[in-house]
């Protein structure tokens, strides 16, 4: 029966034609990584196959050996990469050739600076290898029958990369795609057998599937396998060059960069499994999404099985990229068995342990990477401080902060150095936590730590209000925020004199007087000894819940408890002297409110009532103008 032929012309998205010049000009002095990404792909259609007949084994079609084949034509100026793997039908050919229907796109295109050599490793953590055909062709045809459907209804799609394809039914027997590609004048280069053969050897040599390629010579015919064609996590670590991982690593995660660090690791004995796991060089787009899992895949026997499985490592670790291969779960294992399976327990328990294990080791042997590795990672790591209890003491460790000690932003500063250097009688170790890291640097809750040369982390992420209430203690010292109930600094001959101060009855009745005013406002008005050159700063009470968190709640829109903070008031600042003085009670509400307002932004807050506050200061330059005329 005759296939009816369907021919229609349609528009790349929007963000494919950016996307395509952007490789086009961004990749081009790296152009022979388009056959990389080719083998690549034709190398996922061949597990995705095999995962989907081990429920169906029809879909092989009586041809379960898989391979894939390159090819080259000097007159027609073609080069083409053939494979046996699942196939596309027309559906699937306009949503992965036509769109880009991923998580991320839209701050993967705001990321893009203009500068080419930026931008490029921005378009390798986006992962779009497809599209890099275009840097070395004028024309792409892609011709493709999915495994499985009834007939040999196959599907043509055709693209000079300039915004738009054509797309049409055609008669194709065959099972899998062929990409062919018409090369541009400039990447006849490519026309070359042992110049591919290069390129295969150096980027796709670990591809399990043969590569195949015809015999080069005059008198030579038949083919050849150009690769080694042996799952590399199988073979022996001292014979894998670190190309060789590094090259491994580009294919399994669709990256154009070398990872940051990697380890291979064999178990053996009643549960066996091999595992070869990377840390990448730069966060992907899609990090903070918990949902996106697309990092592990889990091969039993050397068939793949799933994708990302997400059951292999805790989500706090879901920046690892590669692959667990068991040679004891079933082969019709799924999802739903994974989730309940002891032998998965066991695996998820060994990557997590060999990973955390590679981290120590960084942190300890390689600061300078494991740096990097911060920037990028950090504020996924410490999700796992919630997640996982039993491993709270191994996680701090490997946190890192910014502190008063070194005063940057950049986030150097280990707990354990923290507790190494703490004064003799510091009973504590001291955090505060605040929306940026200009907020929490300035803040006047660290005047008398600064005085008193105690160091205070500085904590602005937003996980970090989540890490503080889950990590209570490190090295038997107590996490105290600076921003929570009474300070006790250890100095009781300071304290017991501070005290004989503030109860003085002058002062009891200003702190009187400004509490009546801000009622509503605050839960208490007291004296402090905390504040050294700021007038006043707004702190929770000891178990209450933290502002900071209170403003990421709200901003979520989570409905959170009503609660008041504590106003506390520097009895020695000009400005308490000056309101002591203030018998107007309508001046003295107005002094009273821009106190309360002036510490609420200066912890980063926001203003309930922002012009309030601007006719509240412009009355009060007003009187001052008028005193001094």
């Amino acid at each position: 029966m005759a296939v009816e032929a369907k021919q229609e012309t349609r528009g790349f998205q929007t963000e494919v034609r950016v996307l395509l010049d952007l490789m086009i000009h961004s990749l081009y002095s790296n152009k022979e990584i388009f056959l990389r990404e080719l083998i690549s792909n034709a190398s996922d259609a061949a597990d995705k196959l095999r995962f989907d007949a081990l429920q169906n084994d029809g879909l092989y079609e009586g041809d379960a050996e898989f391979k894939i084949r390159v090819e080259y034509d000097k007159k027609q100026k073609t080069i083409s990469v053939i494979d046996n793997g699942i196939g596309m039908s027309r559906e699937e050919i306009i949503e992965h050739l036509g769109t880009i229907a991923r998580s991320g796109t839209r701050q993967f295109f705001e990321s893009l600076t203009g500068d080419q050599s930026k931008d490029a490793q921005l378009i390798g953590q986006f992962g779009v290898g497809f599209y890099s055909t275009f840097i070395v062709a004028k024309k792409v045809e892609v011709i493709s029958r999915r495994a499985g459907l009834p007939g040999t209804e196959g599907v043509r799609w055709v693209s000079t990369g300039e915004g738009e394809y054509t797309i049409e039914t055609i008669e194709h027997p065959q099972r899998g795609t062929k990409v062919v590609l018409y090369l541009k004048d400039e990447a006849k280069e490519f026309l070359d057998g042992f110049r591919l053969r290069g390129i295969i050897k150096r980027y796709s040599d670990h591809i399990s599937l043969p590569i195949i390629m015809p015999v080069e010579g005059k008198d030579e015919k038949g083919d050849e396998t150009v690769n080694n064609a042996t799952a590399l996590w199988v073979r022996n670590k001292k014979d894998i060059k670190e190309e060789e991982y590094h090259e491994f690593y580009k294919h399994v995660a669709h990256d154009f960069q070398p990872p940051l660090a990697y380890l291979h690791h064999r178990v053996e004995g009643k549960l066996e499994y091999s595992s070869l796991l990377f840390i990448p060089a730069h966060a992907p787009f899609d990090l903070w999404d918990r949902q996106q899992r697309h990092g592990v895949k889990l091969y039993v026997k050397r068939v793949f099985i799933m994708d990302d499985a997400e059951q292999l490592v805790p989500s706090y670790l879901r920046f690892i990229r590669g692959i667990v291969d068991s040679d004891d779960l079933p082969l019709n294992v799924s999802r739903e068995i994974l989730q309940r399976n002891k032998m998965i327990d066991a695996i998820r328990s060994g990557c997590t342990k060999k990973i955390l294990g590679l981290l120590q080791n960084m942190a300890r042997k390689e600061s300078g990477k494991y740096s990097e590795f911060w920037k990028e990672f950090g504020r996924i790591l410490k999700e796992g401080i919630i997640d996982e209890a039993d491993k709270r003491e191994d996680l701090a460790k490997l946190f890192r902060f910014s502190s008063t000690h070194e005063d940057q932003e950049e986030q150097t500063v280990s707990l354990e150095d923290y507790v190494a250097r703490m004064q003799q009688d510091q009973k504590a170790i001291y955090y505060i936590t605040s929306d940026s890291f200009a907020t929490a640097r300035n803040s006047p809750h660290l005047e008398i730590f600064r005085k008193k040369g105690l160091e205070v982390l500085l904590m602005s992420d937003p996980i970090d209000e989540w890490v503080t209430t889950h990590l209570h203690e490190f090295a038997g010292k107590p996490l105290q925020s600076v921003m929570k109930g009474k300070l006790d600094l250890g100095d009781e001959k300071e304290e017991k004199d501070s005290n004989i101060s503030l109860v003085n009855n002058e002062l009891n009745e200003l702190t009187d007087r400004i509490k009546k005013v801000l009622e509503s406002r605050v839960k208490e008005v007291r004296a402090t000894r905390r504040l050294t050159s700021s007038p006043a700063c707004l702190v929770a009470d000891e178990h209450d819940m933290g502002r900071t968190l209170e403003r990421i709640l709200r901003a979520s829109g989570q409905k959170v408890p009503a609660s008041k903070p504590i106003l506390e008031i520097n009895p020695e600042h000009p400005v308490i002297h000056r309101m002591k003085q203030e018998t107007d009670e309508s001046v003295f509400a107005d002094w009273s409110n821009i106190l309360f307002e002036q510490s609420l932004l200066s912890e980063g807050g926001q203003l309930d009532d922002p012009a309030g506050f601007v006719q509240r200061l412009n009355h009060m330059f007003l009187q001052l103008g008028e005193k001094h005329s």
